[in-house]
């Protein structure tokens, strides 16, 4: 489908979403984005539900602003993806021990590692830059600069909620390892700092939400946010490229005789800021929930923890502003999934994956999410379908 335009007080709100679908309380979140005074796009992804702060599933494009609220808490957060040489055929029948073995080297929830990861030891890993990253952190936010080692240590880990570790297959039988993951505690602890001093700033009083509090080009607010925002995303991509080099690391020991080799790796951010330049304007475009789908750029959007994800390509739609959606998308939230489903129910609907089917997990269940088909196939004018994978491993946080 191509999208459909409902008005705005300012711009027109793009939707690649039918838009008797879009629940009330999202849609209200997208009427009071357009009414920002900085605001010359806005543009709604198939997956679109209600978020704090901002809908997820929006791409904002400001001049001269940004809200650190719709960026969300989870600076950075996105997906790796890399295809290997390994095919069904060399799969054992017992798939625990390789999801164990997953589970020992990379921590999920609230774990860390003892120590901080050596870049150097990890596998194909390019450790170029990596100290001079670090060396950053001195300019960070001082409410957070006392938490360094606590950051060493989650670099390369998972964290909770919705993000996964996969190892999948796709439609010839060809093996792909894929994780969905972000910036962990510190840029959640950044995000949270700078969204309280933008809600105190005197331009963002007579706003209609003050979650959309900005912050404006060339203050010291604005500097300081820039400086921790991109700094978290760095740390996001670092993180993801940790555990993914963990992960190879797992299935080259555990496949030894198959001397696997890997494609390139792509991973993409999905909760992020970019500078962009589109009608002769440079923007801020903000993705919280979608991913950049400019022209032959790959991309991942996955389904729920039963279901599987797509490889994708983008198209370079510039109506989307270069953007398509992160993922299926919430059908309901997180309450609503425990009360309606149990585990029995969890254990029905991932038939056939090597993953938790736990209490802890239901609120992860496919049923909360909308149908991934459906929403690859509501943006055909900004993504094609590269492989479709359907995962038989699924480690949750």
């Amino acid at each position: 489908m191509s999208y459909v335009e409902v008005p705005g007080a300012r711009v027109p709100i793009r939707l690649w979403a039918d838009p008797g679908g879009v629940e009330s309380g999202a849609m209200r979140q997208l009427q009071n984005v357009a009414t920002l005074p900085w605001i010359k796009g806005l543009a709604v992804m198939p997956d679109v539900h209600y978020g704090k702060g901002a809908t997820v599933g929006s791409v904002i494009a400001m001049e001269g602003a940004v809200c650190p609220a719709a960026v969300g808490v989870d600076i950075g957060c996105g997906m790796s993806a890399v295809k290997t040489s390994l095919t069904a055929n060399d799969l054992p029948g017992d798939l625990s021990r390789l999801r164990s073995k997953i589970e020992q080297a990379i921590p999920v929830g609230r774990g860390l590692h003892r120590t901080e990861v050596d870049p150097g030891r990890l596998f194909q890993f390019p450790t170029a830059g990596w100290d001079d990253f670090w060396s950053r952190f001195d300019g960070v936010a001082d409410s957070v600069k006392f938490r360094q080692e606590r950051a060493r240590q989650q670099m390369g880990t998972l964290g909770g909620g919705n993000h996964f570790i996969e190892f999948c297959l796709d439609e010839s039988g060809a093996v792909w390892l894929m994780l969905h993951s972000g910036s962990r505690n510190i840029g959640k602890e950044l995000a949270e700092h700078h969204i309280g001093e933008a809600q105190k700033l005197p331009h963002n009083q007579g706003l209609v939400d003050r979650d959309l509090a900005v912050f404006v080009a060339e203050t010291p607010q604005m500097a300081a946010y820039r400086h921790d925002l991109f700094w978290a995303q760095e740390y996001a991509k670092l993180n993801r490229a940790t555990m993914m080099a963990l992960f190879q690391e797992v299935v080259r020991r555990e496949f030894r005789k198959a001397r696997v080799t890997f494609d390139q790796v792509i991973s993409c951010h999905h909760n992020y800021v970019a500078e962009e330049r589109y009608s002769g304007m440079d923007l801020l475009v903000t993705r919280k929930g979608a991913i950049r789908a400019g022209a032959g750029e790959f991309g991942i959007i996955p389904g729920s923890m039963g279901t599987g994800s797509y490889i994708v390509k983008g198209l370079g739609n510039e109506a989307s502003f270069n953007s398509a959606s992160h993922g299926a998308g919430r059908r309901m939230s997180r309450t609503e999934a425990k009360r309606r489903f149990s585990t029995r129910d969890l254990e029905e609907q991932t038939r056939g994956v090597e993953c938790r089917k736990d209490s802890g997990v239901v609120d992860e269940i496919p049923g909360a999410y909308k149908p991934i088909e459906q929403v690859i196939e509501q943006q055909r004018d900004l993504v094609e379908v590269v492989a479709k994978l359907k995962q038989v491993i699924c480690v949750k946080g």
